[in-house]
């Protein structure tokens, strides 16, 4: 791309912005501050994905900033005014108006001793890759790009301002960001960027779990999180963040010899972004599908066994999976319903490879899918996916058996209501035809009738009634005398 027509369509895309960027330019210009449109706002103009969620910087100081904004802004907030940041809303658009930094770090600590700067080009030099460290003047709608970042948008690149160790030793979270944007954006690491990363990959211990999870996220789902995890495995750092992905390496899959479980996962992974969009569609990237992908196969190098014959077994690796997924998640400060979802996911993802030629029964069906629960859409992706055999002719046969189930669930669902499995009686029946007060024994009553509503399918009231007596007399439970 030609850099002055480069230039031009980043200006024309930030005026498709105005009357927003023109007032609040204005507003700076008689206060007598200069504003710039600054860091992934430039980059992202560039790259014709400019959102309404914009980057300001400027001379001004955060009080002044509020006093700028005050009146013009539909709406205003100071939660990182301690970094020198201003927070505003106006006609649908977000902005964050932060005032030059010059930030100090004694590289021990996690955070940065904040102080102000008072040019663009010193704010620019501190920022964490030279595609984020341009800036465009609002008053003369001119570039500011002291580090070639330009050419690094065009050409994909990533790099550093100053050189990647200085870069990363200020801000060690700056190595999985750089993972992050090799996801999201589809750039290259410049070769020095690899290099620090893989030298200083311990580094990332200096980091808060609540911030590391966060950037772990946003590569997740980005547009191709198999290229950050291959970055994070490649420099070492996925050592640090997850080790268990790394690990994968060592073993062999018994179904798939030609590769190591590793890349089956990341190949699993890539083939469950694909059925984001064409098997039950989601609104956007699904993060516990995306993880449970990733990670549905990390109990495998524990279980490990060679068998005398000459195979490699994994007897029991789903369990073992979901209790190291869940423990991982946790230690990244992951929500509890991520952490949840995304082990039971592991754990379920073997269930389906019971089902042979559709010989599981109605029942078996039922309890696939009472298990999966709320998970279900999710875990016919995660099965399906899990299918990278080169074998097309078995690869197609997997593929019909799953289609064979999913719609024995679908007529079993329509006849029976299987998102609403619950027992024929209520608690409040079970207290009264058993004359039970409130208490265990109701919950074992409960839990008794939904087994056998799942192994019988709906039962007429008679007959569910008369299972409850029947349990109740095994259970040496005093019954009233039925009316």
């Amino acid at each position: 791309m030609n850099e002055l027509l480069a230039k031009r369509n980043a200006v024309t895309e930030l005026l498709r912005l105005s009357p927003v960027a023109d007032q609040l330019a204005a507003r700076f210009t008689k206060a007598g501050h200069s504003l710039y449109l600054v860091g992934g706002s430039v980059r992202d103009a560039l790259l014709g994905r400019l959102s309404t969620d914009l980057d300001f910087t400027t001379d001004a100081r955060p009080d002044r900033v509020q006093q700028i904004l005050g009146g013009w802004a539909d709406g205003l907030w100071d939660t990182g005014i301690a970094f020198g940041t201003i927070g505003a809303t106006k006609q649908g658009v977000t902005l964050e108006i932060t005032t030059f930094r010059a930030d100090s770090y004694d590289r021990v600590s996690r955070n940065p001793e904040v102080a102000f700067g008072d040019s663009i080009e010193s704010d620019l030099l501190r920022r964490d890759f030279t595609a984020n460290a341009m800036a465009i003047d609002l008053s003369t709608r001119t570039f500011v790009d002291p580090h070639g970042g330009l050419e690094a948008v065009t050409g994909k690149v990533l790099d550093t301002p100053a050189t990647p160790e200085e870069s990363f030793a200020d801000d060690p979270l700056r190595m999985l960001r750089a993972a992050r944007f090799v996801a999201q954006l589809g750039f290259e690491p410049a070769k020095r960027v690899v290099d620090a990363m893989t030298a200083m990959s311990a580094e990332i211990g200096r980091i808060t779990a609540e911030r590391v999870q966060t950037e772990l996220s946003k590569l997740m789902t980005g547009a191709s999180p198999r290229a950050g995890i291959e970055l994070m495995v490649r420099t070492g750092l996925a050592d640090h963040v997850l080790p268990e992905v790394p690990g994968m390496r060592l073993a062999i899959d018994e179904h798939h010899q030609h590769k190591d479980v590793y890349e089956h996962s990341l190949t699993v992974l890539d083939q469950a972004i694909d059925l984001e969009t064409t098997h039950e569609p989601t609104s956007g990237p699904d993060l516990v599908l995306r993880l449970a992908a990733l990670l549905h196969d990390i109990g495998k190098p524990a279980t490990r066994k060679f068998e005398s014959g000459g195979g490699v077994s994994f007897h029991h690796h789903e369990v073992v999976g979901a209790k190291m997924a869940r423990k991982r998640l946790r230690a990244l400060r992951y929500p509890k319903d991520v952490i949840a979802d995304v082990s039971q996911l592991v754990f379920l993802h073997l269930r389906f490879h019971g089902y042979g030629k559709g010989e599981w029964t109605d029942s078996a069906v039922r309890r696939y899918v009472t298990d999966a629960g709320d998970l279900l859409p999710r875990l016919h992706k995660l099965v399906r996916a899990d299918c990278t055999t080169r074998n097309k002719r078995k690869a197609a046969q997997l593929q019909r058996t799953y289609d064979d189930l999913e719609e024995r669930i679908a007529r079993i669902a329509e006849e029976e209501d299987l998102a609403r499995v619950r027992p024929d009686l209520d608690g409040n029946e079970i207290m009264k035809l058993l004359g039970l007060p409130p208490g265990p024994l109701v919950g074992k009553a409960w839990k008794h009738l939904k087994d056998v509503r799942l192994d019988r399918g709906p039962l007429e009231y008679d007959d569910a009634v008369a299972e409850l007596r029947k349990w109740a007399a095994d259970q040496g439970i005093e019954q009233p005398e039925s009316d």
